[in-house]
């Protein structure tokens, strides 16, 4: 059985009625500000975000903190999730 990857287990008429509840609320004209000001918000937590883990790798490495093992785990989980992929793409081809 093939599924089809979802939005937050959202579908899409589910997305188009809350949309429209928004456009009833808040009305047409404020629609792009709001998404503008949700926009600039994400953004924003980005940056903190990255800017948190460059403060803590920076201070790792200053106190002598090996974070190479970090990396070498993703490593290993994309080569697993490659593997996986190889495997389950045959599968799917077969059935």
């Amino acid at each position: 059985m093939i599924q089809q990857p979802t939005l937050l287990f959202i579908s899409g008429p589910e997305i188009a009625f809350i949309l429209f509840i928004a456009i009833m609320v808040f009305g047409a004209d404020k629609l792009p500000e709001i998404a503008r000001g949700l926009g600039k918000g994400m953004r924003t937590l980005k940056d903190a975000t990255n800017d948190i883990k460059h403060e803590i790798t920076k201070t790792a490495e200053n106190n002598g903190i090996d974070t190479s093992v970090a990396s070498d785990v993703k490593k290993e989980l994309e080569k697993v999730k490659d593997d996986l992929e190889d495997f389950t793409g045959s599968v799917k081809r077969n059935i």
